[in-house]
């Protein structure tokens, strides 16, 4: 899988605000939700801690693809899509438990896998 470009993870350090989580379920309606427990696992991963996921949690075990949209705090807005999936051991279900706030669940570690990057319209991969 490719790698986040460095003015993404730049990007993504300098972020403002929650970030924004969209699936898909079996018929193709969109689910988007507000999520504030995320984190880059890698340079290819980013991670959302499913804390409380309904449908999104369901539309992750069908097999949909996601995306996830984050705004800088200069305003300058970057998509990442692509393979999402959930953990519930191993080491990206054990790295989100370090950095997941006590007072949530935690109940699994989604995983979304960067397929496409975009900032704005533009296709940076």
């Amino acid at each position: 899988m490719p790698a986040l470009p460095d003015i993404v993870n730049k990007a993504w350090e300098n972020r403002d605000g929650p970030v924004v989580l969209t699936t898909v379920d079996r018929e193709g309606n969109p689910n988007a939700v507000y999520v504030t427990c995320v984190s880059k696992f890698s340079d290819d991963t980013l991670v959302i801690a499913d804390n409380y996921f309904d449908k999104t949690r369901a539309n992750i075990l069908a097999g949909c693809e996601a995306s996830l949209l984050f705004i800088t705090k200069n305003g300058t807005s970057y998509q990442i899509k692509g393979k999402i999936e959930l953990y519930s051991e191993g080491a990206i279900y054990d790295d989100m438990k370090q950095w997941n706030p006590n007072k949530h669940p935690g109940r699994a570690a989604a995983a979304l896998n960067v397929k496409h990057v975009f900032s704005g319209a533009e296709k940076l991969f």
